[in-house]
């Protein structure tokens, strides 16, 4: 079974901590089309593994041919870095992942690190970093933890 969100939306997200949170929050329902309205044209992402994409409905598709549904336990939002020019925002999720692997074993505690930039309240890049592959790998009987 694939649980809702538990998040209530935001109102209306302000600062970048607030987009990248709601973004999050969409994309993990998944809405990747609702999730669209936060990110700006030309948006690029990478995904653990150096795997580029260019729009949440790609992230969507990655996460149903890994996982039978995954959704994110967020820990802390950052934001670490504000230019004296004011125009870019780097902001960092930290938590965990759980869910079910595709053969439904259920899953928790996946740490996982996201990296975006905000530019005038809009994501343009997003790089994630995650635990799977070497969990994968472990159940593939490949490495030990």
């Amino acid at each position: 079974m694939n649980p809702a969100a538990s998040a209530a939306p935001a109102a209306d997200p302000t600062t970048p901590g607030e987009v990248v949170d709601e973004f999050l929050r969409l994309i993990m329902i998944p809405d990747p089309v609702a999730a669209r309205r936060f990110v700006a044209p030309g948006l690029r992402i990478r995904f653990t593994g150096g795997r580029t994409m260019a729009d949440p409905t790609e992230c969507t598709a990655f996460n149903k041919s890994r996982y039978k549904w995954v959704k994110k336990r967020i820990e802390r939002t950052e934001v670490v870095i504000r230019p004296s020019d004011g125009t870019e925002d780097v902001v960092y999720s930290l938590g965990t992942l759980y869910g079910e692997w595709p053969d439904g074993t259920p899953f928790e505690g996946n740490r996982y690190v996201d990296r975006y930039v905000v530019r005038d309240g809009l994501i343009t890049h997003m790089d994630v970093w995650n635990d799977s592959a070497e969990w994968l790998m472990v159940r593939a009987g490949l490495a030990t933890l």
